[in-house]
């Protein structure tokens, strides 16, 4: 039987070759891993009689040789038993390297013996030197194509050109899924059950299963009663094709199985639309086509689960030991490279989104959009310009996907990545009753995510500074319902110029005092710390986040309040509020509160604080004569899933019968709404209205002393030590924001004063001149911060700016190429750099700046803009005009803006709000109890809040 020695271990050498070169979940691949592992066991079982007739009759280079295959293959009967998860990866490459060198060994005395290099001692060395470089190339193309081949290609790259319209997106107006942009590798549909088998993952992933289950990706279809409510309205209204752009993300089962065809209502209640974002969907996305989002990917559906999740025992156990033996081809089917390597490419496919025609019946306007603005961040390490940068880079899984101890199979060192998916999601587990989903969403909110700041006191004014209007919500160019951060250089409407306030600050460092009956401006400020988008993120036209503030005197009495919630803490909040969202009308001036993002047609204003940044808060607060001899003021930043009126309307919302019959389209919603009907069949545990909780993310407080109103007011007091050089930029940031420049110059001069080591404060005072246009002033402190850190790229993006501004383009140029070459991937800088070689009529090169931007984003605005005059000077009208056609479709539509007028003047909160700088005033503290709206001292009231108001809004 030994005459089998050599067939079986060339057998065994290529098996192995093809086995680790080219793993894939195929019905060859798999019966490669059964001959490899049966003829192993084979040769296992003739190693005795070759052992003693290899040391009988053999030189000793053999017998070392089979010495070494024989522990390998015993090796190799221990990794059948125990399989090679990443944890006995070390015992797998022992295994390899025993009989790789074994093999080595016997096949240099076999080609020896026969004399084809070489006879005697130089045939030996020969034969051994050319079998040497002939398995160290065999392996070394083997790992190549294993690692490397297989990373290039599952890369996320972006198209050269985006569509003309939404048209060109997925699979087209034709196409069974659209107009999500998600398609399938074949073109045909998925059966549901693949998408509602996620129990089959629980026999080796139990740890991440349990998580997953109380998950909110597990309740994003119609187990979610505010989605469900949503898809339910948005068919009543504009039907059922337009909702399948929702689908892509939130419903697989239903969608890629060609349910969705049919009317919701009809199918709400089957297994498959409760089936969730499951395993399945996001462990079978093949290739993500852009960061475009949208559902921008490719599934396919591998036959081969159908062992894994087959009813017949002896064919689950077959798959779950081919995989225990072999998981490679396993996690290669259902963990591609862009799943960790490129993970906010890969989150970006759902977590950005953008609506259009089929969709909205209007035009392109961008949704949420959560990847943007952190790939332009110093959180995600490629933007250039930020205020603040951790210590290292970040991306999605390293927030939302801890690591957490686990022995399931796949961990690494004991860990997995959570597949609770940890976020603000509080009203999911709410109406699940599941307090641990709660707790953890809970304890993601509170961890230092936001912090809050009572920061300062001044004098106000007796008479309130009315802010002139806003002809465009913060000046965006872009058409977005979302916020535009340090992706674009946008410039928002400038505040009244002036002399910065006289301030006392920052508050607990300070002795601070104010005089009874007099008027003073409260300074809060909300920094992000470890959000590495947007705060808050996601649906931002259905949240309730907003600033509370609340003054207190001695005895507990309340001497003012901005923030209050009506009904006892459990209804709508107070409208004058300072509010994070972004607060959107339809075409008849309607409030967008239903999840209706597609019947948007204005943005009256957005808030919402970029990564890393800051909020400035002004609070008018007046002093009572009868205050006592102290006051606390105690901020808190609060959050509320969804705001009041939108989770009524998902669980109770009907039309109301008492009110005239209002008229409904695709484009505006004029009917009023009532709160009463039946919860018995929505979906969750909870079978009644769920008051959602409101959880104080972050909160501060601080006390300041009450003078008489004989005494003279107290003058302000600022100082700055070095333990509070945080605190004075925060602030600065904040009202760099709003572009209150005078007061930003002023915060980020004390500043300097509390640190003058630290770079950014001065850099800092360059952003605010450089804005200002104040080059001379910029130049002097841009040269202090880069003589402090010679190669810092803000600090040299500014400067180039200002040398642009000069006219000193050659020198703006060698700054923006420094700048690129630490952060080839920050956008803005590129579009500089790019309109500086336009302006020198260097149109080619220009182009290629431009390019490169679009590369990162296809839909950059001002690359398109720019690109449409490069390619005239170039004389490519084609071209030209190609970009001209991009540029217009994702251009703001300005005369939108003027529907907000008529809200504006109904809604003064609103109009106060929209406003870059802008003041909140406290509720009246003698409104009855049970008051719908509190009155504002100085405001007038909204009629805003009734159950029986069109759309929430008269």
């Amino acid at each position: 039987m030994t005459r089998w020695r050599f067939p079986l271990l060339f057998l065994l050498t290529l098996s192995a070759v093809y086995l680790y070169a080219y793993p894939a979940a195929t019905i060859m691949y798999g019966g490669g891993v059964l001959v490899h592992t049966g003829a192993g066991i084979v040769l296992a079982l003739l190693l005795i009689p070759i052992l003693r007739q290899v040391f009988r009759d053999c030189p000793l280079e053999i017998r070392f040789g089979w010495l070494l295959i024989a522990a390998g293959t015993l090796l190799g009967l221990v990794l059948i038993k125990i399989g090679t998860p990443n944890r006995f990866h070390l015992w797998l490459y022992l295994h390899i390297a025993l009989c790789a060198a074994g093999v080595l060994l016997v096949a240099t005395s076999w080609l020896t013996r026969r004399g084809w290099l070489g006879k005697g001692l130089v045939g030996a060395v020969t034969s051994f030197a050319v079998l040497t470089l002939l398995m160290t190339g065999s392996a070394a193309g083997s790992w190549w194509a294993r690692n490397i081949a297989w990373k290039n290609s599952n890369r996320v790259v972006n198209p050269h050109m985006p569509t003309e319209t939404m048209d060109g997106e997925g699979d087209g107006p034709s196409g069974k899924f659209f107009p999500s942009s998600a398609q399938t590798r074949d073109g045909k549909n998925i059966p549901a059950k693949y998408f509602m088998q996620s129990q089959a993952c629980e026999r080796c992933h139990s740890d991440i299963y349990k998580q997953w289950n109380s998950s909110a990706h597990h309740f994003s279809s119609f187990n979610n009663q505010w989605y469900r409510k949503s898809i339910e309205y948005m068919q009543d209204v504009a039907g059922v094709k337009s909702s399948k752009w929702c689908a892509g993300c939130h419903d697989p089962a239903l969608l890629f199985s060609g349910m969705f065809d049919t009317p919701i209502r009809q199918i709400e209640n089957t297994p498959a639309a409760q089936a969730g974002l499951s395993c399945m969907m996001c462990h079978s996305i093949v290739e993500v086509k852009s960061t475009m989002g949208q559902g921008d990917f490719v599934l396919e559906y591998p036959k081969l689960h159908e062992l894994a999740a087959s009813e017949n025992p002896v064919m689950r156990a077959l798959h779950d030991f081919v995989v225990k033996v072999n998981p490679e081809p396993h996690r290669r089917t259902f963990l591609k490279p862009f799943m960790r390597e490129q993970t906010a490419e890969f989150c970006s496919g759902c977590h950005k989104v953008h609506l259009d025609v089929p969709v909205n019946r209007y035009r392109w306007v961008r949704g949420f959009n959560e990847y943007d603005n952190w790939q332009a961040s110093g959180v995600s390490g490629q933007g250039a310009r930020s205020f603040y940068y951790p210590a290292n880079s970040m991306m999605c899984a390293d927030c939302h996907m801890p690591l957490l101890p686990s022995k399931d199979e796949g961990n690494i060192n004991g860990f997995v990545h959570s597949h609770r998916f940890p976020g603000a999601n509080t009203a999911v587990p709410t109406a699940n009753q599941d307090p641990e989903q709660l707790a953890q969403s809970v304890k993601f909110l509170q961890d230092k995510q936001v912090t809050v700041d009572v920061f300062g006191i001044s004098p106000a004014e007796k008479e309130i500074v009315h802010p002139a209007a806003s002809p465009l919500a913060n000046g965006q160019e872009l058409s977005t319902t979302f916020a535009v951060g340090e992706e674009a250089d946008v410039t928002a409407p400038q505040g009244p110029k002036g002399e910065a306030r006289p301030i006392t600050a920052p508050l607990g460092r300070v002795n601070a005092a104010v005089r009874r009956g007099d008027d003073y401006l409260v300074d809060v400020v909300v920094r992000t710390r470890k959000v590495g988008h947007f705060f808050p993120g996601g649906t931002v036209d259905a949240f309730d986040v907003w600033l509370e503030l609340q003054a207190t005197g001695e005895k507990g009495q309340i001497l003012f309040w901005s923030g209050k919630v009506e009904d006892e803490g459990k209804g709508p909040v107070e409208p004058g509020a300072h509010f994070y969202r972004s607060q959107q009308i339809d075409a008849h001036g309607n409030l967008i509160n239903k999840r209706n993002a597609w019947s948007n047609r204005a943005v009256v204003y957005v808030h919402l604080i970029p990564p890393g940044a800051a909020d400035t808060v002004h609070f008018r607060m007046h002093i009572p004569e009868d205050a006592g001899d102290k006051i606390n003021l105690h901020a808190k930043l609060n959050y509320r899933k969804f705001m009041w009126f939108n989770t009524q309307f998902s669980y109770a919302g009907e039309e109301d019968s008492t009110q005239p019959k209002g008229a409904a389209t695709p484009d505006y919603d004029d009917r009023k709404f009532a709160f009463h009907g039946d919860t018995s069949g929505v979906a969750g545990a909870l079978k009644r209205i769920p008051d959602l909780p409101i959880i104080t993310v972050a909160e501060d407080t601080k006390s300041i002393s009450v003078l008489p109103k004989r005494d003279s007011a107290p003058a302000p007091k600022a100082i700055a030590l070095k333990e509070d050089w945080m605190r004075w930029n925060d602030y600065g940031i904040g009202l760099f924001l709003q572009n209150d420049f005078k007061g930003a110059e002023a915060a980020f001069i004390k500043a300097t004063e509390a640190d003058p080591n630290n770079f950014d404060g001065w850099v800092n005072i360059g952003r605010v001149r450089t804005q200002e246009g104040d080059t001379a002033g910029a130049f002097t402190v841009l040269d202090k911060a880069l003589s402090l850190k010679p190669n810092l790229a803000r600090a040299n993006y500014f400067y180039a700016r200002d040398l642009k501004e000069e006219g000193k383009y050659d020198q703006a140029i060698a700054k923006l190429q420094s700048v690129l070459q630490q952060y080839p991937r920050d956008r803005v800088v590129r579009n500089e750099l790019g309109r500086i070689y336009f302006l020198q009529k260097k149109y080619s090169d220009a182009a290629k700046e431009f390019e490169a931007t679009l590369s990162i984003d296809p839909e950059d605005l001002q690359a398109h803009y720019n690109l449409m005059l490069c390619y005239n000077g170039l004389g490519d009208d084609a071209k030209a005009e190609a970009h001209k056609i991009r540029y217009l479709r994702y251009k703001a539509d300005e005369s939108a803006q003027a529907i907000t007028g008529p809200y504006r003047q109904n809604h003064p909160e609103d109009n106060n709000e929209r406003q870059p700088i802008h003041e909140h005033l406290s509720v009246a503290l003698t409104a009855p109890k049970g008051a719908a709206a509190a009155k504002k001292s100085g405001v007038a009231q909204s009629n805003r809040s009734s159950a029986a108001s069109p759309a929430g809004t008269d």
